[in-house]
């Protein structure tokens, strides 16, 4: 099985139903960290680190990714915390997309400096 972090988003164009939140939580077990809310209809995390300015620079840090991929979370941040909800707008709901680009955040933090 290839892992979510090394897969590729594809396109969402719309027209297709979101995942069930029975199939959400099969690909929740790759990404245990994030939480499923609203009725397994959105995906969230919150990350820790020990100031603002390391905060900030994970939140940029995840904005380029999701660019990359074209593929954008809702991002807040403050002082020691960053937190990320994917969902896919065009389903109103998750695709593995979501899960997908949880995966590279949950990959990028594994390097983010937070000393």
């Amino acid at each position: 099985m290839t892992r979510l972090k090394d897969k590729t988003c594809v396109p969402c164009k719309g027209g297709i139903p979101p995942l069930t939140p029975d199939e959400a939580k099969l690909l929740q077990k790759q990404t245990p960290d994030w939480e499923l809310i609203e009725n397994a209809t959105r995906i969230q995390r919150r990350f820790r680190f020990r100031n603002f300015l390391q905060a900030q620079d994970f939140a940029v840090t995840v904005g380029n990714l999701s660019e990359e991929a074209f593929h954008h979370p809702d991002i807040t941040y403050g002082w020691g915390y960053c937190s990320v909800l994917f969902y896919s707008h065009k389903i109103k709901g998750l695709h593995e997309n979501d899960f997908i680009m949880a995966a590279k955040v949950d990959d990028a933090y594994k390097t983010a400096k937070k000393d």
